[in-house]
């Protein structure tokens, strides 16, 4: 039965993103802002609903390593697999806004994550992990990654042209489709992670291991359904928009939220996956770089590096 569920969760997922990047992108035109900011915003935040709804679970429950290997695990499977993926199907095109500002700022999350945790290198302690000051500091990033999207957006609307008049694109019918998306995308994403775990463990596999690449992949399903179906749509400002925004949203709100409400102790071995998603933002920055554009080549790369990630990370559990 559990397969039959695993199915019908993928369906809901394809098709949730299906209307999500379609009632989204109108709202856009709508709006008179750029697409790009979107998806850092409404469909990076959507996107990512699945890994804060697992993440703070785990908090609650005082799983801290389900909850940062959710986060981790993510934002790495989105770097590689999700931006490979997308580009493979259609090389995705990076405004410059994107690589000065936004790619950036995942890399300074990402840097911030690393000297939080680092306690014991940095003050002495005999464990690392995320306290609620620390939590508190990741919300403070988000809200200053909120002002600048918002600010971006107003400076924006006067030079934005909509390419349909708001005869043919309707406020009710787009913001019902993304709405109707976005619960296929969160319904199904859950169908996918609570099915695949039984089907996991149902195999033997650790709890460890199952944290690390069946939550973490199976949360991140949204991002690249959504991001796959915007690259077949052509819309590279959403297809990158929502896996930059994504990262962001899972570092500074995921996991700010979460140790907020309890503190997070961190596995040791986390600080290797953290590394490594550092490393990745940087190359990504880089191909962003090639002409304003990732290609198919440097697609294959990432999905490649991928695999040779969760070979590592299996080996290593």
């Amino acid at each position: 039965m559990a397969y039959i569920w695993l199915i019908i969760g993928f369906v809901l997922l394809i098709k949730g993103a299906d209307l999500f990047v379609d009632g989204s992108s109108n709202i856009a035109k709508l709006l008179r802002v750029p697409t790009i900011l979107i998806g850092l915003t409404i469909v990076a935040f959507g996107t990512s609903s699945p890994e804060a709804t697992v993440s703070i679970i785990a908090a609650l429950e005082g799983t801290a390593d389900v909850s940062m290997g959710n986060v981790i695990g993510s934002n790495i499977f989105n770097l590689t697999l999700v931006v490979g993926i997308a580009t493979i199907i259609f090389p995705i095109k990076v405004e410059n806004e994107t690589i000065r500002k936004e790619i950036p700022f995942t890399l300074l999350a990402s840097v911030a994550l690393l000297v939080l945790i680092s306690d014991t290198v940095l003050q002495g302690f005999d464990v690392n992990y995320i306290s609620r000051s620390d939590g508190l500091i990741f919300l403070l990033f988000l809200s200053v990654f909120m002002y600048y999207v918002i600010e971006v957006a107003l400076k924006s609307r006067e030079n934005v042209t909509q390419e349909k008049s708001s005869h043919d694109i309707k406020w009710g019918k787009n913001i019902l489709l993304t709405l109707l998306g976005l619960a296929g995308i969160i319904i199904g994403g859950q169908m996918v992670v609570d099915n695949g775990k039984d089907i996991a463990y149902s195999w033997g596999m650790s709890e460890a291991l199952v944290g690390l690449t069946i939550i973490a992949i199976g949360t991140s399903l949204p991002e690249l359904v959504t991001s796959i179906t915007a690259a077949i749509k052509k819309e590279s400002e959403i297809a990158i928009g929502n896996i930059v925004g994504s990262n962001i949203f899972n570092i500074l709100f995921v996991l700010g939220s979460s140790a907020v409400i309890t503190p997070l102790d961190v596995n040791g071995k986390v600080v290797i996956d953290i590394i490594i998603m550092i490393a990745l933002t940087v190359l990504l920055l880089v191909f962003s770089r090639t002409n304003y554009k990732i290609r198919k080549t440097e697609g294959v790369i990432l999905v490649i590096g991928y695999v040779l990630y969760l070979t590592y990370i299996i080996i290593r559990n």
